[in-house]
């Protein structure tokens, strides 16, 4: 059995995870959760609407060293016991993934594990595979979170093709604006989603950008900007009948048809493609979910997605992604990166500039 200590910082969760792979048998099926913690930062970052990147790494500095200390106490564990330390090195806010990976190289440099700098995206992208043993390559991907919105063709550790992206905002970050906009505080996806199940998802007409135009790359600024005016106009007129809840409930659908129809694109290019795969924070959202598995169902492939803690930034997924890269190390001079994209030789999208 190999234990892998996974670490990460990309944002405002510091997580520490303990990870196993491997058993009485060496068998890779064999895969699970020793201990993990998360220390969540909302508090901290509710009254200004969203995340402050100096107090997100001031926070993660202060949490990180005790959460490894309190997942090896749960799990009854020494860092001599590890096999490997993998840490996000990016992409993220980069003073956040600096002092996760700082700690992880300190970590690896006294015990003389391996180090392992994880691809956060990566993280996600494998994340299904730790909770179904089942899972095999390939597969298609949609990585849907605060920042980052895209379909990939995964066909192994290390070897993804993007075929979509946001050329604007990720999804997860207009749940977020509008949340803002309806006044839900802040995280903001679950507070729209817990709102919409009151609400009438049909009551607002809103646009669906990009639906139609034959690319599957995605646009979510034009429905976040909408809904803006569906709030200006609820709030000036006297004949407009729809609650804050219609408007949550019909900008979620509005989100869920563009990610499906993008979907039918993508996929159409990839005919041999087994199983649909969906991961990043918005794959805690029920309603995309069981969406996304209708639409699975409906062209006759699998269809996975983490379980709702795997969704969200958590360390179990990098550690887990270490665990598929065990055996090999990177250099304690490793740098953080800001960004990293999973496919760097794909062409950028029609008119998203660095969103690309």
């Amino acid at each position: 059995m190999a234990i892998v200590l996974g670490i990460e910082s990309s944002c405002d969760e510091t997580a520490a995870a303990l990870v196993a792979i491997g058993g009485p048998d060496d068998a890779d099926d064999d895969r699970r959760i020793i201990a993990q913690r998360i220390a969540s930062q909302d508090a901290e970052h509710a009254p200004y609407g969203g995340v402050v990147p100096e107090i997100a790494a001031r926070a993660h500095a202060e949490r990180v060293t005790p959460l490894v200390k309190a997942v090896l106490e749960d799990a009854g564990l020494a860092l001599s016991d590890l096999d490997a330390i993998a840490a996000t090195a990016g992409p993220g806010l980069i003073g956040g993934v600096m002092v996760g990976l700082v700690s992880a190289k300190a970590l690896a440099m006294a015990t003389d594990v391996p180090l392992i700098a994880i691809n956060h995206l990566e993280g996600h992208a494998l994340s299904p595979r730790l909770a179904d043993p089942e899972l095999d390559f390939p597969y298609a991907l949609l990585l849907v979170s605060g920042g980052h919105c895209q379909i990939l063709r995964v066909d192994g550790v290390g070897r993804y093709t993007r075929l979509a992206t946001t050329i604007d905002d990720a999804l997860g970050e207009a749940f977020d604006k509008t949340a803002k906009i309806l006044s839900l505080g802040y995280p903001g996806g679950p507070a729209v989603e817990k709102l919409a199940l009151q609400g009438d998802p049909n009551a607002v007409k809103l646009p669906r950008p990009l639906v139609g135009s034959g690319e599957p790359h995605f646009s979510f600024a034009g429905l976040k900007s909408a809904v803006m005016r569906a709030k200006d106009a609820q709030a000036g007129s006297k004949g407009v009948a729809y609650s804050d809840a219609d408007i949550a409930a019909s900008f979620q659908q509005a989100a869920i048809e563009c990610v499906t129809d993008r979907l039918r694109i993508a996929l159409d290019t990839m005919p041999d493609i087994p199983a649909l795969v969906v991961a990043g924070g918005v794959a805690a959202n029920a309603a995309m979910r069981s969406a996304l598995g209708d639409f699975a169902s409906a062209r006759g492939i699998g269809f996975s997605a983490p379980p709702m803690a795997l969704c969200t930034d958590n360390a179990a997924m990098i550690a887990w992604a270490g665990c598929e890269r065990l055996g090999q190390s990177d250099p304690l001079d490793i740098m953080a990166r800001p960004r990293w994209p999973l496919d760097p030789d794909a062409a950028p999208a029609r008119g998203a500039g660095v969103k690309a």
